[in-house]
């Protein structure tokens, strides 16, 4: 049995993992290092414009059971390109890009092996555009392997520095120990319906014979329970702060918005395609963890005085109010991924921007021999004016007030499909944890505009950074101006 492969269908990640292997090749033998950031971010541009070019056509599908193996049912596909991957493709390629771009200094000041460097993060990018696009069990698990196993080891890329190594081996045993819990759930799932295609097993849950209605939900939560340590949600969180503080700013940049969004990405694919039958089960278990996720993020962010401690806890509690609309079960269920998705592309925009702006003010700090506290950040709008305003309105944005309106309305978006489940309870603690989001997001905007306790020469960011933080500024003030774009984009998608 020999299976055709639709190339088109899986250009964008294809494109991505030859451009890796060239770049190590590359490197091996002798292309400069300066050149390596330009073909990274220019192989991730054409993998962008082939996702484009699928978007004007029709659904595709590739990787799918041959004749002898369909029964009277449809053709069940490992690989899909519809208009939900082509969205998360699109929201992981350009974040990724913006990720590029952070890198370029941070390779030369923590003379981190270029060629490696890039070779791992374009094969993460590949985990994560499989991810969005398997529709099989299977395929999901190394899709998701794909993803962490080469972060793990960017992570760790400074092989001299302690901090760096106790995160990197912090992630690995996370990564070990969640492919562990979802791979025994995959093999429950495959013991209850003989079915590893999602289009198969969610009728064979429908109809599943009550002796194995234990396995089945067994299964379901370790799945669920493998996709969470991915979002770091409560309680598999306890591995993001570390991480994010010893990783280089660009991996922790990465880690927080493409590892997340891909992440997602899965889990909305698994609950909605596969387990439809046992929303509940899986609806109640999601509404607490994200509940218990968005309010152990927010308390402990007030207590952080470093930005990058703050932007890890920050994004703990964000994965909380992403994972929400999602815990309505199967009444609303394509308003609740509309949502999801929709507050994934908006949060992408504002976290990156954040991390721009700390990257660039990280490197002051190193040259400096000091740590970043929030308090360094007094007097930013003196020293530099249109960096501090790009990061108060990034900070705007991620706390949901006016003019950030694109933060405003990822927030309505999710309020929305959770109220529209009657989950209230749940958008009672959403509204909760709102207003406690809002004091440290404005307790940091305020210090850029006041006093600086110790006046200190500023280092200007390379023109890489500066890039970064236009572009994120420019993304998120038009999606402020006109949101409808992500929304109607999403909708459709979904």
């Amino acid at each position: 049995m020999i299976q055709g492969i639709d190339y088109a269908a899986v250009a964008p990640p294809l494109i991505i993992a030859v451009a890796a292997v060239a770049l190590l090749l590359g490197d091996a033998f002798g292309v400069p290092r300066r050149l390596l950031g330009p073909l990274s971010a220019t192989a991730l541009a054409a993998a962008f414009a082939a996702v484009l070019a699928l978007g004007t056509g029709d659904r595709r599908a590739t990787l799918c059971l041959p004749d002898g193996l369909r029964g009277d049912g449809p053709a069940s596909c490992s690989y899909v390109a519809d208009d939900f991957t082509l969205a998360f493709q699109g929201i992981v390629l350009l974040a990724a890009v913006i990720v590029v771009l952070l890198s370029a200094q941070q390779l030369t000041d923590a003379r981190i092996p270029a060629g490696e460097y890039h070779f791992l993060l374009l094969a993460a990018v590949v985990g994560a555009l499989t991810l969005v696009a398997a529709r099989d069990l299977i395929l999901l698990v190394v899709a998701l392997e794909t993803l962490s196993l080469p972060v793990f080891a960017l992570v760790g890329l400074r092989r001299y520095d302690g901090t760096a190594s106790e995160a990197a081996l912090k992630l690995f045993l996370v990564s070990v120990v969640s492919a562990a819990i979802m791979l025994f759930g995959v093999s429950l799932l495959y013991g209850a319906t003989g079915a590893m295609h999602l289009d198969r097993i969610a009728p064979a849950l429908a109809e599943l014979p009550a002796g194995l209605d234990a396995v089945a939900a067994a299964g379901i939560v370790l799945v669920l329970a493998g996709f969470a340590f991915k979002v770091a949600a409560v309680p598999f969180h306890f591995w993001a702060p570390d991480v994010y503080q010893g990783a280089p700013l660009p991996v922790a940049a990465f880690l927080s918005v493409v590892s997340k969004a891909a992440g997602f990405a899965g889990l909305a694919i698994v609950l909605s395609l596969g387990f439809p039958a046992y929303a509940h089960v899986w609806g109640p278990l999601v509404a607490v963890l994200a509940a218990v996720t968005m309010t152990l993020g927010n308390l402990v962010a007030l207590r952080q005085r470093t930005a990058i401690r703050l932007l890890a806890w920050s994004s703990v509690a964000q994965s909380g109010y992403m994972l929400a609309p999602l815990a309505v079960g199967t009444d609303h269920l394509p308003e609740a991924v509309a949502a999801t998705t929709a507050y994934v592309a908006f949060y992408a925009v504002m976290n990156l921007g954040a991390f721009a702006v700390v990257t660039g003010f990280r490197r002051t700090a190193e040259r400096r021999q000091t740590v970043d506290t929030l308090d360094d950040y007094r007097g930013l709008a003196r020293r530099s004016p249109f960096t501090a305003a790009a990061l108060a309105f990034f900070l705007i944005c991620l706390a949901g007030l006016p003019p950030g309106v694109m933060g405003l309305f990822a927030k309505v978006v999710v309020f929305r499909g959770v109220v529209a489940g009657d989950v209230v309870w749940l958008a009672v603690v959403m509204a909760i944890n709102t207003v406690i989001g809002l004091y440290y997001y404005l307790l940091w905007a305020v210090r850029l505009f006041t006093e600086p306790t110790n006046p200190t020469p500023e280092t200007v960011p390379g023109l890489p950074i500066r890039f970064a933080v236009a572009a994120t500024a420019a993304g998120a003030l038009v999606l402020s101006v006109a949101p409808q774009v992500i929304l109607q984009t999403v909708t459709a998608a979904t």
